[in-house]
């Protein structure tokens, strides 16, 4: 079995919170892992917010298996979570499964280019308590007749699927980041590493029909509505 050597225990620990978040969604959860030099990226769908959330996770050293450099495969977010020992910041890759569809296309790997109009991320985390306030006031207010779930899921897509701003970014992608942890204030020194500097670092980046939120502890991304099959890496 594989093992990954993680950067250090806040690495692993970070790992560990993202797949726990991502169970907490779906007890079946898959992972896609890729893995080239120091660097592994993990991705996930958590069915909820239909976006892709992608974890960074840096390696204390160049990932090596045998005569591969490279890893790329889907696995069970529970079993890969299990492996987690934050005390050895280490992981054991577990047995690839059958992945989702989702897992076959991924945004491409380069290409993004920054795109303007995306509020602070104070204003975002505020944007996202607004919205979770609304849905819980309307669906407080609906007579018991009404409140089935095709209206809940009804008001649901009404809330989330409004854009922040002018940037087509889906508020529903924000709610997923706040959701996952990737959405937080800086905590300190540890998290200054070469893709954790600090909430300045949130953006929004485009490359054909993606949209990428990215933040110091993750990114969120999402298709564009009515660009087809535009921008797609099957992978």
């Amino acid at each position: 079995m594989t093992v990954l050597h993680l950067a250090d225990e806040g690495e692993a620990a970070d790992l560990a919170a993202f797949l726990s978040r991502l169970l907490h969604y779906d007890r079946g959860a898959a992972v896609r892992l890729q893995a080239a030099g120091t660097a592994l990226a993990v991705f996930g769908r958590p069915p909820s917010f239909e976006v892709l959330a992608v974890r960074a996770v840096r390696l204390a050293k160049p990932y090596e298996d045998g005569l591969d450099v490279t890893l790329d495969m889907t696995v069970s977010a529970g079993e890969l979570l299990e492996s987690v020992t934050e005390k050895a910041a280490t992981a054991a890759v577990p047995a690839a499964v059958t992945g989702p569809p989702w897992a076959g296309v991924l945004p491409p790997r380069g290409g993004w280019r920054p795109e303007a109009g995306l509020p602070a991320p104070d204003a975002l985390r505020a944007m996202v308590g607004a919205a979770v306030g609304e849905f819980r006031r309307r669906t407080e207010e609906l007579a018991p007749e009404r409140r089935t779930r095709a209206e809940l899921d009804r008001i649901g897509r009404e809330i989330w699927s409004r854009t922040v701003g002018d940037t087509g970014l889906p508020v529903r992608a924000v709610h997923a980041a706040q959701s996952l942890g990737f959405l937080r204030p800086a905590a300190g020194p540890r998290q200054a590493g070469p893709q954790q500097a600090g909430p300045q670092q949130v953006g929004l980046f485009s490359s054909g029909a993606w949209l990428r939120l990215r933040t110091p502890y993750g990114s969120i991304a999402v298709r564009r509505a009515g660009l087809g099959a535009l921008g797609l890496s099957v992978r």
